[in-house]
């Protein structure tokens, strides 16, 4: 099919979090969509956040922050995270908030997981400061996890798209990652396995 030139302001569908960090003595939280994992071991988050943000401020302050993952349930809450600056508005309150051992990085209570993390580096870009932290604790409920590992189906994330700016809910199973291509085999791949069967 032949490609259409959209603009560079297209990006592929993100999860949406709560960042969460205390700013002068307060918690506070911001809806965020661009977050990414970015390291394995050990294991570290990233995540964009505009420079002139309360958030970056809040961060760059205690060098934590936390990274909640909210269901669809708590739609309007994240999304009103996400218009209300902490600056004019106290945010501590919308959540029932409790912190982990790092004691400076809020996390909240009716996320089904939640994040702690210890700031590693700071990433100053033209528009936004790269928050890159490693993760020093995870929190989930129990219903969540199965056999040791995250349902989410029942943690019910919540995804943005862009520019369009629509919130989606995980859709159906689609394949196991690292098996759904193993037996594919391109033409190109035939040839040359018989080459080195010679």
């Amino acid at each position: 099919m032949e490609k259409t030139q959209i603009g560079q302001n297209f990006f592929i569908p993100m999860p949406v979090v709560l960042v969460g960090m205390q700013v002068e003595g307060r918690a506070n939280f911001m809806a965020v969509g661009w977050i990414t994992r970015a390291n394995g071991n050990p294991p570290m988050i990233a995540c964009g956040i505009g420079s002139h943000h309360f958030t970056a401020k809040g961060i760059a302050e205690t060098k934590t922050f936390s990274v909640n993952i909210p269901s669809s349930a708590l739609l309007e809450k994240t999304d009103y995270c996400g218009i209300v600056s902490g600056e004019k508005t106290d945010k501590s309150g919308v959540f029932e908030v409790f912190y982990g051992t790092l004691g400076t990085a809020p996390m909240i209570r009716e996320c089904p997981v939640t994040l702690e993390c210890r700031l590693e580096k700071a990433v100053p870009l033209p528009t936004h400061t790269l928050f890159v932290g490693e993760i020093m604790g995870a929190y989930a409920d129990g219903n969540v996890i199965k056999e040791g590992k995250p349902d989410f189906t029942a943690i019910d994330p919540l995804f943005l798209t862009m520019p369009d700016n629509r919130y989606w809910m995980l859709g159906n199973y689609a394949g196991d990652a690292w098996s759904a291509g193993k037996n594919l085999v391109y033409p190109s791949q035939k040839s040359t396995q018989k080459q080195k069967g010679r």
